[in-house]
């Protein structure tokens, strides 16, 4: 297999400098063997549950390395339960939710999941970040948010580090933490973003960040845009959208049900919203009527983070549960244009080498000598 070198892909052990976020430990285990590095989230894991994931991720991959995405967001009440925010949410939201349940005739929820059944809190974070510092997971990426701790306690255990980023100011608060990658997110990915461009941001941070590895992220799902990301100076792409619409989705408990992955093939690049209606950030999802009611005219303002997800867990629970079609979403980038249809994480690796490739020699065809 033709192989495609960066610094950062050859100090990790990797062929392809892909790194592939996802959910599902199926698929980010399918990126590692495919010559990429899969990016597992465990947002949604309880710290409880973190080392039997981790163990199951490592059965999976062998002494293949691991890599985990965490969040650390700032503002989580601490002395709160989930019973205890509800009991005080404002009675004007928990009405328009309760208006958008009989509006699209939505079940109740049968079952609990991370949406319904946790409350974000710093010892939620905290716990997730000690399960993870005594594991043997050899990559760790914060999401959203850090602290200068928690990036040291990681590093004097030998583990590589890295972070997204949205802006500029991020990077500039981060730069002194001795990190070993940032990834220059775009407003084109899925899930929570923020405001600038890929073409834009990407090349600011690659000129700020001077022998630190940058990766590109923000609606990349084609191999001439990895090929254009590496000629703006970044060491690798970060990708989430793509592995979506992969057979090994369909796997665990993350699967994703055949209704969703129809909407996935259907949708084109403007076929996404930004919205704060699921968690109270901004985030990025396949535009739907539930994007869509939070930008109604009679919607309130959503609430800030963890206090919107607590007004509408158990609505996001049952609109997945019973496949409520019209209020089905999913967190995706624009990048969503090229999920057409189904595919083997295996094949969409291979097809992103090659269409990297091609635009590789493209663009070095018009060099002059």
């Amino acid at each position: 297999m033709t192989k495609i070198k960066t610094p950062l892909a050859e100090k990790l052990g990797l062929d392809l400098p892909i790194f592939g976020f996802s959910h599902s430990p199926e698929v980010t285990a399918e990126i590692t063997k495919s010559g990429g590095m899969g990016v597992y989230g465990i947002a949604h894991d309880p710290p409880d549950q973190v080392p039997a994931k981790l163990a199951y991720i490592r059965e999976l991959l062998g002494d293949r390395p691991i890599a985990i995405d965490i969040m650390m967001p700032k503002g989580m009440p601490e002395n709160e339960t989930l019973e205890s925010v509800r009991a005080v949410l404002p009675q004007g939201h928990v009405n328009f939710v309760d208006g958008l349940v009989d509006q699209f005739q939505v079940p109740p929820a049968e079952t609990k999941t991370f949406f319904n059944s946790i409350l974000r809190t710093p010892s939620y974070f905290e716990g997730q970040l000690q399960a993870l510092l005594a594991s043997d997971v050899e990559v760790v990426a914060f999401g959203v948010g850090l602290t200068p701790d928690a990036v040291s306690a990681l590093k004097e255990r030998g583990k590589t580090v890295g972070a997204l980023i949205g802006n500029l100011h991020h990077f500039e608060a981060f730069r002194h933490l001795d990190l070993d990658f940032i990834v220059a997110q775009g407003t084109e990915a899925g899930g929570h973003t923020g405001t600038i461009g890929t073409m834009v941001i990407v090349p600011q941070i690659v000129q700020m960040a001077g022998d630190l590895p940058v990766l590109a992220a923000g609606g990349i799902g084609h191999g001439a845009q990895i090929a254009g990301a590496l000629a703006m100076g970044a060491q690798g792409v970060w990708l989430g959208t793509a592995w979506l619409s992969t057979k090994e989705h369909s796997l665990g408990d993350h699967a994703i049900s055949d209704k969703l992955r129809q909407k996935l093939f259907a949708a084109g690049s403007g076929d996404t919203a930004i919205t704060k209606g699921s968690s109270g950030k901004p985030q990025r999802q396949i535009r739907s009527a539930w994007t869509e009611a939070w930008v109604a005219p009679n919607a309130p303002a959503p609430l800030k983070m963890p206090y919107q997800h607590a007004l509408v867990g158990d609505l996001l629970t049952a609109i997945d549960e019973h496949q409520v079609e019209p209020m089905l979403h999913i967190p995706a980038g624009q990048g969503v244009a090229w999920t057409t249809g189904l595919k083997s994480v295996a094949d969409v690796m291979a097809d992103l080498r090659d269409q990297t490739l091609v635009g590789l020699r493209r663009a070095g065809a018009y060099a002059l000598d």
